[in-house]
């Protein structure tokens, strides 16, 4: 397994869908010019969503593949679909860069953890249900995707305290803001103000 330096920094947005993880994820990757490590999924994709940009979407058969050849580093399957991500597109990343981000559920944060310790900090975004359902709705998520994704808040909402930091995320800014405060400790990249 790769080993990682000592500066090296596995950033991972984590919480239920329609969290805004993901627009939030990308500002503060911008913020600090993290590079995205991008997950496999066999879903296929949502509105809005681009290949090689936000997933890279494969057939059922082709992750099969991949997983067989012990391809991925994490792999789990959400409602008929599996979602996983490969070591080695961490570890490239890694080679380039001091510090990465990815857009996990509550599994994946979970495995990552588990295999790089304190390199990873979970930051957890959240938002009450009905936020949520009505931001999946104005994303043009068919009923049946919004109804699963609710079914699973929850259990996403249960590992808000496993997280390093959590942000509750109703304005893009002021969470950005907050994470990008909070991850200067850990990244010390003199991005903020100490004024």
């Amino acid at each position: 397994m790769y080993e990682l330096k000592e500066r090296d920094k596995i950033i991972v947005f984590t919480g239920p869908d329609g969290s805004g993880r993901k627009s939030v994820a990308e500002a503060v990757g911008q913020t600090f010019g993290m590079e995205k490590v991008i997950s496999y999924v066999t879903r296929p994709p949502r509105p809005g969503e681009v290949n090689g940009q936000d997933y890279h979407f494969i057939t059922h058969e082709d992750y099969r593949e991949m997983d067989d050849q012990g391809g991925f580093l994490e792999s789990v399957e959400i409602d008929g679909d599996f979602y996983g991500i490969r070591s080695l597109d961490i570890e490239e990343k890694l080679n380039q860069h001091d510090s990465v981000y990815l857009i996990l559920n509550h599994q994946g944060a979970s495995i990552l953890k588990s295999i790089y310790s304190d390199k990873v900090i979970r930051l957890f975004l959240y938002a009450d249900r009905r936020t949520v359902e009505d931001r999946e709705q104005k994303l043009g998520l068919p009923a049946d995707v919004i109804i699963k994704h609710l079914s699973h808040y929850d259990l996403e909402m249960s590992y808000r305290n496993a997280c390093e930091h959590s942000f509750e995320n109703y304005d893009l800014g002021q969470t950005t803001y907050e994470i990008t405060n909070t991850l200067e400790r850990y990244l010390q990249r003199d991005l903020v103000d100490k004024d």
